[in-house]
């Protein structure tokens, strides 16, 4: 199974994502935990390229691209083929809503490029971390330039994940994340993973 989160920068991905792959862990389920852009030294070594440097959005969004063919290539489809669960920190819903709505790039040119990345595999779930994104900016504790571009950036970027939530409603999730500990919006998640793989068989 292949499952994807999504959200807003502070949105909590990475704290969600180490708290299941634990209870993945301890019931002995077989799974690895990923990142985009990331997840192959390649891969990482363009993540550092664009957090770290200003350039132009079609730069940004051929980098973003090149690194996802990198990692899926090397990192999710050999881990699938494994019958591995992959947890996934950010895809191709990401480019949508950054490079599409907030960088106002073609959105038909991104979806051909994601296709092209990701042998046209879309992940079996995907779940949105819906935070405040006044709430997420406060609480982010690893700024990037994508942090700095501020609330409104941000606020666009959301609007992008509500677009792709609404075109393919049927693998995404949401998740509220106010109020709740990562421990019980982990159970969610695992709640809703039982789900999708019992309507699988």
């Amino acid at each position: 199974m292949f499952i994807t989160f999504e959200g807003t920068e502070g949105s909590g991905k990475s704290t969600l994502i180490r708290t299941l792959s634990e209870k993945l862990t301890l019931a002995g389920i077989d799974h690895i935990t990923t990142r985009e852009p990331g997840g192959t030294s390649v891969a990482e070594g363009i993540r550092k390229v664009i957090l770290d440097h200003e350039m132009g959005s079609l730069t940004e969004l051929f980098l973003y691209e090149a690194a996802r063919a990198e990692h899926f290539e090397k990192t999710v489809l050999p881990a699938l083929k494994k019958k591995q669960i992959v947890l996934c920190d950010r895809f191709t819903d990401s480019t949508i809503a950054y490079q599409g709505f907030a960088r106002k790039l073609n959105l038909k040119l991104i979806d051909q490029l994601n296709k092209i990345a990701t042998h046209s595999r879309a992940p079996d779930l995907t779940f949105f971390l819906d935070i405040p994104v006044e709430q997420g900016l406060a609480r982010a504790t690893n700024p990037n330039r994508f942090e700095n571009e501020g609330l409104a950036f941000q606020k666009t970027v959301r609007r992008g994940f509500l677009y792709s939530i609404k075109k393919h409603p049927r693998r995404w999730r949401v998740l509220k994340v106010a109020k709740k500990t990562p421990d019980q919006l982990a159970d969610e998640v695992l709640a809703q993973m039982r789900l999708r793989s019992k309507g699988r068989k």
